[in-house]
């Protein structure tokens, strides 16, 4: 993808964000949200030929992006590893906290049983750039090990977050604290998974975006 139609992609996406919550991820949203903002409503639909999975993708993807550039100013390097974890899942909640409800509407795009493999791409390309962004190199068990537990902390805390009412979000933050600490430290806790990965391929780093 080209920087121009990668940015025609955001443009579209961002226009398009007010109205998810009453149109869902639809031509509707899209074509509402590109006159808005003078982009071409009959071109706009070529930017997402795959339709709702399109754009349900592109919005992770855009999300996780928006989360790295984040990160990039802040001194992970200082943090030891669980809080760099923390920090960037709370980052990732943070950039899509004006769009809670188009993130309500992906996930329930999302639990449909034909979007499932989708589901599962986008939450791994999430806990992935995570993981990356907090310094993880690991190349062998480790690797899986890793995000799949951070794929169950992740997830819990997005739907805890979704319902939370609380003051700046105190509760999911104390929520994500207490997630992190029951898998104690994920040096702890990966070990007792490596069983289970063991055989199977070495990953491919960095995941390609």
């Amino acid at each position: 993808m080209t920087d121009n139609s990668l940015q025609m992609r955001d443009d579209l996406l961002v226009a398009m964000l007010p109205h998810v919550p009453f149109d869902g991820w639809s031509m509707t949203a899209l074509r509402r949200g590109a006159e808005e903002a003078g982009i071409d409503p009959g071109g706009a639909g070529e930017a997402f030929p795959g339709g709702a999975s399109d754009m349900v993708e592109h919005f992770s993807d855009w999300s996780d992006r928006r989360m790295l550039e984040a990160l990039e100013g802040m001194d992970l390097a200082s943090m030891r590893v669980t809080e760099r974890v923390r920090t960037a899942v709370r980052e990732r909640l943070r950039q899509a906290e004006p769009h809670r409800e188009a993130v309500q509407r992906s996930l329930a795009f999302l639990a449909m049983p034909q979007n499932a493999v989708l589901g599962a791409r986008l939450l791994y390309r999430t806990v992935d750039a995570i993981w990356h962004a907090a310094g993880d190199n690991s190349t062998d068990w480790n690797f899986y090990s890793k995000r799949g537990l951070l794929a169950g902390v992740f997830g819990a805390t997005v739907l805890y977050w979704l319902n939370d009412r609380s003051e700046d979000y105190a509760d999911s933050w104390d929520f994500l604290d207490r997630r992190l600490g029951n898998v104690a430290s994920f040096g702890k806790a990966t070990g007792k998974l490596k069983e289970r990965f063991k055989g199977f391929p070495k990953p491919r780093r960095p995941y390609g975006r």
